[in-house]
């Protein structure tokens, strides 16, 4: 793993290729009254046991792209498969007429706290709702077998509604993070057309100072 000096107090250049969003981490420390939500008859979540590899990653791309999801995409694939069969790792889809429109993943591996690890709706189904019920339910199923805390983060390349949708779930943001990593846009891992509120440099272009 390669390191880099980032200043605290000023501007830090990153090396061609890479991409950096600052992170925020928020959680909560017991299960909030739920939100109303509109009467979505359409919409069944259902847990996918031991998902298919391909099925994985198909839906977080057809989720994810727009915000450059790309973590599971480039995860060798014996490695995302293994994690994907820990029975302490739960996805469940959210569902409207057999398709997939939507993505939680709840990672149980630490005793006593759940991380909502994946959340998300298709583009199509933002600001219908489907994201309201599949929290609910998501909190409800994070919450059982004795959960003492639930915790998530979103960035900066996401949604500009995470976090205030996040805040209005009850989550309480506890700390900041910058991460680093390689453009995936740039490795052919998703189209270029990807994400088109962050900026695609390419690494032949010159670096200046100012």
């Amino acid at each position: 793993m390669q390191t880099m000096e980032i200043l605290l107090d000023g501007y830090t250049d990153l090396p061609a290729g890479k991409i950096a969003n600052v992170v925020t981490y928020l959680e909560m420390f017991g299960l909030p009254a739920p939100w109303a939500e509109r009467q979505r008859p359409d919409l069944a979540l259902r847990r996918v046991i031991e998902p298919d590899v391909g099925w994985y990653r198909a839906t977080i791309r057809s989720i994810g792209e727009a915000w450059l999801w790309f973590s599971p995409l480039i995860m060798p694939e014996a490695r995302l498969e293994a994690l994907l069969r820990n029975p302490l790792l739960e996805v469940y889809a959210l569902e409207r007429g057999g398709e997939t429109v939507g993505i939680a993943e709840l990672d149980r591996r630490l005793a006593g706290a759940v991380e909502i690890s994946f959340f998300g709706v298709v583009a199509a189904e933002i600001g219908t709702g489907a994201a309201r019920i599949l929290m609910n339910r998501t909190l409800s199923l994070a919450f059982q077998g004795g959960t003492r805390r639930v915790w998530l983060h979103t960035c900066s390349f996401d949604h500009p509604a995470a976090v205030p949708f996040y805040l209005r779930s009850g989550f309480v943001p506890y700390k900041f993070a910058i991460e680093v990593s390689d453009d995936p846009r740039l490795a052919g891992q998703l189209p270029e057309t990807a994400a088109p509120h962050v900026a695609l440099i390419r690494p032949n272009r010159s670096v200046r100072s100012y």
